[in-house]
């Protein structure tokens, strides 16, 4: 038996990209999965979100390592949508052991550019999606007296980014979101953390059909890297997730950046 085997995993952005490969590294060490993804369409975003065709291919692939998965239709928007997801990956799994707060989207552009509609937009799906997620789950956690949540910050959160001012405003919010949750529940076998992605190679910045050319913005961060790569993958961040979920209990309100270097250059 593994530290995971028979633990219940929801996911929130759990369709693609960083979502699916966190679903898939947690089913591979005998985790059972809730996916909540495929969001209402959002106004003036760049590349097209998850949908439920991502939702099914990432359930079907989890299946395949031959553990349970449940899909759910979610926008983390939504309070009363994310409460209920929690309700029912308990009623059909049976516990919630680990959360992965993933959700988010990015909008890129000069600050003075950026619309009212999109400034709520990001706040309300990384952060207040955020917060929606862990007040749904600490309850659940609490009366387990047990519980692994990560939060997806990103390197944004620490570190400012010319053409991501708005974007990483939101990123730095989930990090001390996270930190003081953490204190909240630190007595009762629950940990909080979070990851710090720079860049990953996901739909979200590289949408289907393009070619695995950065755009400006992603070359223009890369010269920054101390690694000299553009970005991450999926699976880099995983790795991470893992290293989190299964630690002992010991680790709690700490930011693992998965930066390509750029750690080195923050205070």
């Amino acid at each position: 038996m593994g530290a995971l085997d028979g633990r219940v995993a929801l996911i929130t952005g759990g369709a693609r990209g960083q979502g699916r490969a966190h679903a898939l590294a947690l089913a591979a060490k005998g985790v059972d999965i809730v996916l909540a993804d495929a969001p209402d369409a959002m106004a003036e975003l760049t590349y097209p979100l998850g949908t439920e065709d991502d939702l099914q291919e990432t359930t079907k692939l989890v299946t395949e390592l031959g553990r349970r998965c449940v899909p759910l239709t979610v926008d983390v928007r939504d309070a009363a949508a994310v409460g209920a997801a929690v309700t029912q990956t308990v009623a059909d799994l049976g516990s919630l052991d680990i959360m992965v707060a993933n959700a988010g989207i990015v909008s890129t552009g000069l600050l003075q550019d950026v619309s009212d509609v999109v400034w709520q937009q990001l706040i309300d799906t990384n952060l207040t999606g955020a917060f929606h997620t862990l007040r749904a789950a600490i309850p659940v956690m609490r009366r387990q007296q047990f519980g692994r949540i990560v939060v997806t910050s990103s390197m944004g959160g620490r570190m400012g980014i010319p053409e991501l001012a708005a974007y990483n405003a939101t990123k730095w919010g989930v990090i001390g979101l996270a930190k003081s949750a953490a204190l909240e529940v630190a007595k009762e076998g629950i940990t909080i953390n979070v990851v710090c992605p720079t860049t990953t190679q996901t739909p979200m910045v590289q949408p289907a059909g393009g070619d695995d050319v950065p755009d400006d913005l992603v070359r223009r961060m890369m010269k920054a890297n101390p690694i000299p790569k553009p970005w991450l993958q999926p699976e880099d961040v995983s790795r991470a997730v893992l290293y989190l979920v299964t630690n002992p209990g010991v680790i709690t309100g700490s930011v693992f950046e998965i930066g390509l270097g750029g750690s080195a250059r923050i205070h």
